[in-house]
């Protein structure tokens, strides 16, 4: 999952010190968020964005696709099971 922070930006036609300003992080914090190089984010920056950029924390995020199950993670239904173990 990724922030969308640079694409609000350029919708709200405003620059990363701008935003950098207004949210008040360590410049070493903010730029990791920006960037997409952090595993978190704490709720009262989420509420910040949001406020920000008048918008809801579903409009931060950008869209994935789960990722696909490996074969080793699929689960085989007995028939497939019987019919793998008659094929080896």
């Amino acid at each position: 999952m990724q922030l969308r922070i640079l694409e609000l930006l350029k919708e709200k036609q405003k620059t990363k010190y701008w935003l950098y300003m207004q949210l008040g992080l360590s410049y070493q914090n903010f730029n990791r968020l920006v960037n997409n190089e952090t595993s978190g984010i704490k709720f009262e920056n989420l509420k910040a964005l949001c406020d920000i950029f008048e918008c809801t924390p579903n409009d931060l995020f950008k869209e994935y696709a789960p990722k696909k199950k490996r074969k080793s993670e699929t689960t085989n239904t007995p028939q497939e099971e019987k019919e793998k173990i008659a094929n080896d």
